[in-house]
């Protein structure tokens, strides 16, 4: 994976990312010396997002096949969640 400094982005924009996409699909930002952030091309973006949501879809039929769910009204539902621990405190 190729990299591109903050400054280096800063001086050359955009020109920046292009050139450290051309041949790799993915290129590092850094930021006084650590990676910080990562760009990709927009059709990368899509692939990986698209990746996501067939995992996701995996894990849900995986759960319906093992009976991994709850078959419940809305305002149960509601209740249900509204019982679960706040997981900021």
């Amino acid at each position: 994976m190729t990299s591109i400094s903050a400054n280096e982005l800063k001086t050359k924009g955009v020109a920046a990312i292009e050139t450290a996409l051309s041949g790799h699909t993915e290129a590092v930002v850094s930021v006084r010396g650590k990676d910080r952030f990562v760009v990709m091309d927009l059709a990368q973006y899509h692939y990986l997002r698209e990746c996501e949501l067939d995992a996701a879809l995996a894990q849900t039929q995986a759960d319906l096949a093992t009976g991994r769910f709850v078959e419940e009204s809305p305002d149960d539902h509601l209740k249900r969640i509204d019982a679960l621990p706040d997981p900021a405190e």
